[in-house]
């Protein structure tokens, strides 16, 4: 081969070495994955992972596009927890998406480095997640459900749903680390409405229909139901307790009332669910966990059921009706 013509083929080569990579060889752009653990069964709480789907959406996100969601359930059963958390640090997902004790627990053990958000939980300061709510100090940022006029307000509604009620029955795990300042917010409430308390201790589900015989034998007239995961497992079986014990009761969120509940005044948890979303997303942007504050909620919702109230014999007076986001009949 002519001189030329071998320098010619080297600078056909040279050439196609150095030519710039069309759109269709570029690397694919990593998508990021996000884990979504929950401790319930989904089916039975698909509006929450709904509600976190259109934050995503609303923040231009598109699901197996721009972002990857793993979703893991527990299906009720806790001690799952640890082995999904695990299997999503496996799968070296970009940020995890968490909510109650036991869910962010489970977490919180799975790893140190990947950024955990948390969806909803009571004081994760004292649960030991955060070291304060404006600088978690961590992995773990999120949203708390922690507002501290909650508790007082809850009774001030039961009180006057239910006038006449002197004695209500406060039900409380005395395992849950928030389970002692929502106590004491709710005796300072009662001191000024004039109400008795009365403690009932309940560390598993066997000890309900013991806690609810004890509220009958001391007469009380209603009943207080504290944030507890464990509780809101067996939500059915609390209202239903409830009802045949003839108790007019309050819980802190919609699933009691959904469940068969008189009425529940707390956070939009739809709402916290979607606000998750903007963690994720200025987690993914470089944001640091350890530097986003914790967000109490700002959005509240006053659920009655008025169903609940006929089979209790109660007229809910309309001073309270007109004030409810939503009224089931």
């Amino acid at each position: 081969m002519e001189r030329s013509s071998v320098t010619l083929v080297v600078i056909l080569i040279l050439g196609i070495l150095h030519a710039p990579i069309g759109p269709e060889a570029q690397p694919a752009a990593k998508v990021p994955r996000i884990g979504f653990l929950h401790p319930d069964p989904i089916s039975a709480r698909r509006h929450r992972l709904e509600a976190f789907r259109q934050g995503l959406r609303e923040l231009g996100y598109v699901e197996g596009q721009t972002i990857a969601l793993e979703v893991r359930s527990a299906e009720g059963k806790w001690e799952r927890l640890p082995t999904l958390a695990a299997e999503l640090v496996r799968l070296k997902v970009d940020v995890i998406v968490t909510a109650t004790v036991p869910g962010i627990r489970a977490a919180q053990q799975a790893t140190k480095t990947i950024p955990i958000v948390m969806a909803v939980v009571a004081d994760p300061v004292a649960t030991g997640f955060v070291a304060s709510l404006a600088r978690p100090g961590g992995n773990i940022t999120g949203l708390s459900m922690m507002a501290p006029e909650l508790a007082g307000k809850r009774l001030e509604l039961l009180k006057e749903a239910v006038p006449r009620v002197s004695r209500v029955a406060v039900l409380r795990n005395p395992t849950n680390p928030g389970a002692a300042l929502s106590v004491s917010e709710t005796e300072v409430a009662a001191r000024a409405l004039g109400v008795q308390l009365q403690l009932l201790e309940v560390r598993t589900s066997e000890e309900l229909d013991g806690a609810f015989g004890a509220a009958a034998r001391d007469r009380a007239g209603a009943l207080i139901v504290l944030p507890d995961p464990m509780f809101l497992t067996h939500r059915a079986r609390i209202a239903d307790l409830a009802a045949k014990r003839r108790l007019p009761a309050m819980y802190y969120e919609r699933d009691y009332v959904e469940a068969g509940g008189l009425m529940s005044y707390g956070p939009s948890l739809r709402d916290m669910y979607r606000r998750s979303a903007i963690y994720v997303d200025k987690i993914l942007k470089g944001a640091t966990p350890a530097d986003l504050p914790v967000e109490q909620p700002t959005r509240f919702e006053l659920v009655i059921s008025l169903k609940s109230a006929r089979g209790l014999g109660l007229t809910i007076p309309q001073s309270v009706l007109t004030r409810a986001n939503q009224v089931i009949q």
